[in-house]
């Protein structure tokens, strides 16, 4: 693809600011917006200083002070991740809530409101239609994984309404303890997914027989039977073992094959929202872009997740601003205060999350990182706020909790029933998802050029004036329709990305 010319070298967020980022690389001495000069190679994404900043002086951008300057600034500089003191975090006590609620009237109107997807009895309509096959403990996977190659094989060419078939294997189970305080969270998320909206209600547990994790512990007493349930211990050999599997399967996909596509209301769709490999325009133009297409979800009526408790702890008061009464933000900050514990529990803070690849993307600190990860939820009101992996009851935008970890939050997700994910990226990952589809949303056009056939689209022209925040956001929003629809296949699963299902475990194990 073919840029136009860039006409602007940087970009100032909020006029409080007194730092900008660079557009591209800029060498010293080039004159940008305002007048200022620069004193230093300022590599692009990162931060000029439009100010003489003191000794701790608060360096400011998206209107939040990012963090304290070590040593005097002078205007021109180049500001990295080694010049910045972390400020302490927002207190999650007593936050206002409600004072920043928009009209769903006022959010951007959707020129699509049905799309085509595949309706359940319960819950949001399926945006795949999966044979799910999920296992009890981490000694059934391999089994339970070579017997779904062979159902790929002999099994699904029968089924031609059925769009696959997914080993959901993870590592729990066994060797925990399985009692402990926090061994709900991912009990929760495998009940959860047993029942994911891309699965159409069959269910296919597979368990070994000596494991801690019971069906009992993840199904109702009604659903443990053996056309539900299949223990590899109860049977006599490898082929008699397959044989069970596959006979079990073929059932499920008989079911699944009378499953068709019907149209659809927005009320019925469940996507979540992502970022990873984050850089400093993602909170520029690929986040608010995102945003911009989950304010046009909600108002249409769907249901948008966004989660990563680290990358919006430093902007919890904007998000209890967004909470419409007290009780959801007496959740918000609880969810907060969990996390706090859990990371100090660890021996860790919050800015143990920016990775290298942040930080040579321009992000110096967890703080602004967070500043540009929260622009994805858009502006709708918060009607909810999950535990990680519990399962939403509104429709609107809701938050739900989740480590920040990419292959935690994915799954997490999932378990919650997204049928899609939205990811944004500005360093680039391959990431993906056997349950549900993602799409690739990447934060500059110099990152589309280089994996332009696994980056979905590029909000690029956003940082360069090509594009507008409204106009990559609708394109999101027609692509997030029609991958939900089937119509179009993201380059994940073209080529078949998909992580491993980690699931969050912070309980012991023995």
């Amino acid at each position: 693809m073919t840029r136009e010319k860039e006409t602007r070298l940087t970009i100032q967020i909020k006029d409080i600011d007194n730092v900008a980022v660079a557009v591209r690389d800029l060498p010293a001495g080039t004159r940008v917006e305002g007048g200022v000069i620069t004193l230093d190679d300022i590599p692009q994404a990162h931060k000029i200083a439009l100010t003489d900043i003191p000794q701790g002086g608060d360096i400011i951008r998206h209107g939040v002070t990012l963090g304290y300057a070590k040593a005097p600034i002078p205007v021109g500089s180049w500001i990295n991740e080694h010049m910045l003191d972390l400020p302490e975090s927002p207190s999650v006590e007593n936050l206002p809530y409600g004072t920043n609620i928009v009209p769903t009237e006022d959010l951007p109107a959707p020129d699509r409101t049905t799309w085509l997807g595949y309706r359940n009895k319960v819950g949001p309509a399926g945006t795949r239609n999966l044979l799910g096959i999920v296992t009890t403990v981490q000694c059934a996977a391999g089994v339970v994984k070579v017997a779904v190659e062979r159902i790929k094989r002999e099994l699904l060419p029968k089924y031609p309404n059925v769009d696959g078939v997914v080993a959901v294997t993870h590592p729990y189970g066994c060797g925990v303890a399985i009692n402990a305080p926090m061994a709900p969270i991912p009990i929760r998320a495998i009940t959860n997914v047993i029942r994911h909206p891309n699965f159409g209600g069959e269910i296919m547990v597979v368990g070994l027989g000596c494991e801690k994790l019971t069906y009992d512990r993840i199904l109702p007493p009604e659903d443990i039977t053996p056309d539900n349930c299949l223990t590899l211990q109860d049977w006599k050999g490898h082929d008699a073992m397959m044989d069970a599997i596959l006979a079990m399967a073929d059932k499920k996909l008989q079911n699944l094959n009378r499953r068709r596509r019907e149209e659809l209301p927005l009320s019925e769709l469940l996507i979540g929202m992502q970022c990873g490999g984050s850089d400093a325009f993602s909170g520029i133009t690929a986040n608010p872009s995102a945003g911009y297409a989950a304010d046009m979800l909600v108002r249409g009526g769907g249901t948008v997740l966004f989660s990563e408790v680290t990358e919006v702890r430093d902007g919890v008061q904007m998000l209890a601003a967004r909470c419409p009464d007290a009780h959801t933000r007496d959740r918000l900050a609880q969810e907060m205060k969990w996390y706090d514990d859990y990371l100090e529990a660890g021996g860790v803070d919050r800015d143990a999350n920016p990775t290298p690849g942040n930080k040579k993307g321009g992000l110096a600190n967890i703080v602004e990182k967070a500043m540009g990860s929260i622009a994805k939820s858009g502006t709708s009101p918060i009607v909810e706020v999950l535990s990680p992996a519990q399962q939403p009851t509104r429709h609107g935008l809701i938050y739900a909790a989740t480590p920040a970890s990419d292959i935690v939050c994915g799954p997490s997700q999932v378990a919650s029933g997204i049928g899609l994910q939205v990811f944004m990226t500005g360093r680039g990952t391959p990431y993906g998802l056997d349950i549900a589809p993602v799409i690739k949303v990447c934060s500059r056009d110099e990152m589309k050029e280089h994996w332009f056939d696994m980056i979905d689209i590029s909000a690029g022209g956003v940082a360069t004036g090509r594009a507008t925040i409204a106009q990559v956001g609708t394109e999101i929003f027609h692509m997030i329709l029609d991958v939900a629809s089937g119509l179009k296949q993201p380059y994940s699963d073209q080529y078949g990305f998909q992580n491993d299902m980690c699931i969050f475990n912070p309980a012991p194990i023995t």
